[in-house]
């Protein structure tokens, strides 16, 4: 019980902590609907149960030791917010009323699943995390089926967390003040996960 309230209490302050998954989660959540916001966290749920399942299986070793792999991730990573964030940048946006329904401007759930699991999976950052956890705070003796049930919790609790994330960003006054200052929140958010793209990118 110990050992498990240390894992929860780590990864909760690791998930509140801001970073690219807090950025896409407030994005998709202001400039889509709540489905997307919602499906977007668990997208990230699952990025993170894929960080887990690389530690449980000796993965996420490899790709810490290796400067290839560890390097080839956070490339890919890093552009894939850049593109994200340039397209926010450059999105054209036609004024609408309040009455104009949300799925007009919607993604798709598959689209919104996407979103958050690559940003989490192709997070070099998260699979250290995760890999630090297992190996510092877990005790090597603990039977694999207890440190599957741990990397499950982590990824179901990200998941939750963001979709309280995702249902705040997404509440009918704070999305109706979003549309008035839709451009310039949404141009400032594209400037966000570009430099945290940049960041990522030339990170040691």
């Amino acid at each position: 019980m110990s050992a498990f309230l240390t894992v929860a209490i780590v990864h909760l302050l690791a998930v509140m902590s801001p970073g690219p998954d807090f950025a896409i989660i407030t994005r998709n959540s202001l400039v889509y609907s709540r489905r997307t916001g919602m499906y977007t966290a668990i997208g990230l749920g699952f990025g993170m149960l894929l960080h887990t399942t690389y530690c449980l299986l000796g993965i996420g070793l490899i790709i810490s030791n290796s400067i290839v792999v560890f390097t080839t991730i956070k490339w890919v990573g890093a552009l894939y917010l850049i593109w994200i964030g340039w397209k926010s940048l450059t999105a054209k946006h036609v004024p609408t009323s309040d009455t104009v329904e949300e799925k007009e401007q919607d993604i798709s759930i598959l689209q919104a699943l996407r979103n958050g699991f690559l940003c989490n999976a192709l997070n070099p950052k998260a699979t250290l995390f995760v890999l630090a956890l297992f190996t510092q705070v877990i005790d090597p003796a603990t039977p694999l089926m207890v440190q599957a049930g741990y990397g499950i919790y982590m990824g179901v609790a990200t998941a939750l967390w963001f979709v309280l994330v995702a249902s705040i960003f997404s509440l009918a006054p704070i999305k109706r003040v979003f549309r008035r200052i839709q451009t310039v929140v949404e141009r400032a958010m594209g400037v966000v996960l570009i430099a945290l793209g940049i960041k990522i990118a030339l990170d040691e």
